[in-house]
């Protein structure tokens, strides 16, 4: 089954994690080119569910889907919903979820889509067709929301100056391209060289507020919980500090054996629904990094789920929500 060139970012490890077998039911929450999905059926009899809400990703699938000879069903929508996804097919449960997260290296590399500040293309960001644009963003939220945005999705501490030169300069002329937004923030923040570009953390921040990437992380979690049968596993690789530290944090709450102390009584806690595979994360080796430097930052995550229910979660979102500042909320 696998014939295309494609290889994701720890591809190997997180099939490995993934442990796919004969007959199982897995799901790719993340379809892109198709490079965990192609490695899943290889393996005789598995049947697959794949997701991802860029439409170009499902184009490209389609001769996958053709080959798999019905094994494959490939399905545009947020991976948020796919416990919502496997019940549309008559799915109650899998035996594995593999989730990577964050913008794909197909989208960067088309200009057209707006996500990278490197070519200049319209200021749009949507890994999907629905929403408003990075643009849209740009323009209307207050300055206050961008900077929380800048400061809290991209983690820029020049958040204040940056925000304040986009209002001030927004009024005279929107901004409509990246390179627009980019040549401003290169003129507001100084940079040494060696230094990254002055504009990598305005765009990471803008394009997860878009796309509401860490919510959509978060609610996926919890589904993959929902749908993973007693010894199903989740594999999730992540690119930056805010998704792994919301799976981390998923991870370790879900696999906690309660306890108290003697200087506290014991708390009532829900027993663990997983079972930690990656005590600390697994990075990629130095030959992936000089074959791909965007492997640098990634890091992949396992656990095997247990057969104790699903838990609540009733955390609250700290991070800028779409819907409020949108409104100007």
């Amino acid at each position: 089954m696998s014939s295309a060139p494609h290889i994701p970012v720890l591809g190997r490890e997180a099939i490995d994690h993934l442990a796919p077998r004969a007959g199982g039911i897995y799901v790719d929450a993340t379809f892109g080119a198709g490079g965990y999905s192609r490695a899943i059926l290889d393996v005789p009899g598995t049947r697959l569910i794949a997701i991802d809400r860029d439409r170009t990703a499902i184009a490209g699938g389609a001769e996958l889907v053709q080959r798999s000879e019905g094994r494959l069903t490939l399905v545009e929508d947020r991976f948020s919903n796919l416990a919502d996804v496997c019940a549309a097919q008559g799915i109650d449960t899998v035996d594995g979820v593999v989730m990577d997260v964050g913008v794909s290296s197909m989208q960067l590399d088309q200009a057209g889509r707006g996500f990278s500040f490197r070519l200049d293309g319209p200021l749009d960001m949507r890994m999907g067709q629905s929403g408003p644009t990075a643009a849209d963003i740009v323009a209307r939220a207050s300055e206050g929301d961008l900077a929380d945005i800048i400061y809290q999705l991209g983690e820029e501490r020049h958040s204040r100056r940056i925000a304040r030169a986009i209002v001030a300069d927004r009024q005279e002329t929107p901004f409509t391209t990246t390179r627009a937004l980019a040549d401003l923030i290169g003129r507001v923040v100084r940079s040494k060289p060696g230094d990254i570009h002055p504009a990598t953390r305005t765009f990471q921040a803008l394009r997860i507020f878009v796309n509401e990437e860490l919510d959509e992380l978060k609610t996926a979690l919890a589904a993959a919980e929902r749908v993973l049968k007693p010894g199903g596993r989740l594999v999730v690789v992540s690119f930056h500090s805010l998704e792994d530290r919301i799976v981390k944090n998923f991870l370790s709450e879900r696999s906690k054996i309660g306890g108290g102390s003697r200087h506290l009584p014991e708390v009532a806690q829900a027993p663990p629904s997983f079972q930690l595979l990656t005590r600390r994360p697994v990075v990629a080796g130095d030959d992936e990094v000089a074959h791909n430097p965007r492997a640098r930052s990634a890091k992949l995550r396992a656990a095997e789920r247990t057969s104790a229910p699903a838990h609540r979660d009733d955390e609250q979102s700290s991070w800028p929500r779409l819907s409020d500042v949108m409104r100007g909320g």
